[in-house]
């Protein structure tokens, strides 16, 4: 219990935290926090969360990564479903908090994910695709690499952090960057049945990528 707790916080933080950030940027341009701070908050989201109940649950915070982490023998069969549903309640009540925030605000995207009209940069379904299946596979492996045993001790989290962000930077213009179906599905049931319609892809793209990422490092890297 004290693990799913650690994955509802988590997830919740990140949500609120990253994705108020992208909200609130977009609704005050004149603030000047633009694309790169937002990618900048989700770094430190993940960052800060990891440092405080990562050594509780492993700081997964994303069910892609409770997968990947499964496809590279790091995490355990029992345990994938309770982490997921930890991770959508903690992303979903972060999303509603936001939404309440807001008030009578006009919520526009409220950061959901999307591609074509719903694309920041009217990016392809298939750019979508490609470009979340992409970096999740890269995010896994960054996670997976450096909490290797092998790895420098404690540095992991900054990694990690570094690594979301750079994937922000990277994909906010094509997809609004999701990489996290949990953080995907929170946003999507504000924001309305134009993003729901699209969330397929902000599932099946990063649970793949994840995935092959875990195959990988499990097949290239492992010591055994």
């Amino acid at each position: 219990m004290k693990k799913l707790f650690a994955e509802f916080f988590g997830t919740f933080w990140l949500v609120f935290g990253g994705c108020g950030s992208a909200i609130f940027a977009a609704g005050f341009p004149e603030l000047g926090i633009g694309f790169a701070g937002v990618a900048l908050a989700f770094g430190l989201t993940v960052l800060t969360m990891a440092y405080a109940v990562g050594h509780i649950s492993g700081g997964h915070f994303n069910p892609a990564v409770s997968l990947g982490l499964w496809a590279g023998g790091q995490f355990p069969s029992k345990d994938l479903l309770s982490y997921i549903v930890a991770q959508l309640i903690g992303a979903t009540l972060a999303a509603g908090a936001l939404y309440v925030i807001l008030g009578n605000g006009d919520v526009g995207g409220f950061a959901a994910n999307g591609y074509g009209d719903l694309s920041p940069g009217n990016f392809s379904m298939t750019s979508a695709l490609l470009a979340e299946f992409l970096l999740t596979m890269f995010f896994l492996l960054i996670i997976l690499g450096s909490t290797n045993e092998r790895a420098p001790k404690g540095f992991a989290p900054i990694a990690i952090g570094l690594g979301l962000t750079l994937i922000h930077l990277i994909s906010i213009p094509i997809t609004n960057t999701s990489v996290n179906p949990a953080r995907s599905t929170s946003q999507a049931i504000f924001a309305g049945s134009d993003y729901t319609s699209q969330l397929w892809l902000f599932w099946v793209a990063p649970i793949a990528g994840a995935i092959v990422a875990g195959f990988i490092h499990k097949a290239l890297f492992s010591k055994e």
